[in-house]
């Protein structure tokens, strides 16, 4: 009995050495196919000229024009620990982990703000491990040329809020006829949630309503 339980427990570690090397070849395949993207991307369109590139659009809103409600609320929904990380959060990304194992889904991706911002400006949306791996590339450099405002404004001024509109300003003054500075504080609140279901779409006046091809309780509103 002894001696079975011997080959059964070197059986065991054999299997799990196997899995550990598995995953470590992996990791460096998918994270060399990143640094690969990254490094594409970035040729393309340099970090050192991403600013200024997106503080040039005519719809762009500086920091300080920003409600400090609209801030804490992105922040709140968006990412809780951005001043203290350096663009990649592990503690975020472990927990999307076991989120995700839990559920069996990849709903749960514990992206930072910064690879948000990377992700819109050099990536596609699509989940890919690869592209994943190159996100956390850029958003380590981003936060090596940037600062913690910057990043921000950037991401405001670049994120998807649905029904057409792209960056702040477009989103005040597409769903609520104003400009960022005079956003209320419901209002402000109510944008900050949009990035995270885009396919909802408000009507002035009303709730929120399903666009086309969604429900209203897609990706939910915070």
């Amino acid at each position: 009995m002894k001696f079975l339980f011997r080959i059964l427990r070197r059986l065991v570690g054999y299997l799990l050495g196997v899995l550990l090397v598995a995953l470590i070849a992996a990791a460096a395949t998918f994270g060399w196919q990143g640094y690969k993207l990254y490094q594409s991307a970035v040729q393309a369109t340099p970090l050192e000229t991403l600013y200024q590139n997106i503080t040039a659009r005519p719809s762009f809103v500086p920091y300080d024009q920003l409600p400090q409600t609209y801030i804490d609320a992105v922040l709140s929904v968006e990412d809780s620990r951005f001043v203290h990380h350096h663009g990649v959060d592990p503690l975020a990304i472990a927990r999307a982990l076991w989120a995700d194992l839990r559920s069996g889904t990849l709903a749960e991706g514990g992206s930072t703000i910064t690879q948000q911002l990377a992700k819109n400006v050099y990536f596609t949306q699509e989940k890919r491990m690869a592209r994943k791996a190159a996100e956390m590339f850029a958003a380590l450099d981003i936060e090596k040329h940037y600062s913690k405002q910057e990043i921000f404004e950037m991401y405001v001024n670049t994120i998807y809020f649905g029904n057409g509109c792209y960056g702040v300003a477009e989103a005040a003054e597409g769903y609520f006829k104003t400009d960022a500075a005079s956003l209320t504080d419901a209002q402000a609140v109510v944008l900050a949630g949009l990035p995270q279901a885009p396919r909802i779409c408000l009507q002035p006046g009303a709730g929120p309503q399903a666009s086309p091809g969604g429900t209203a309780a897609d990706g939910g509103l915070p």
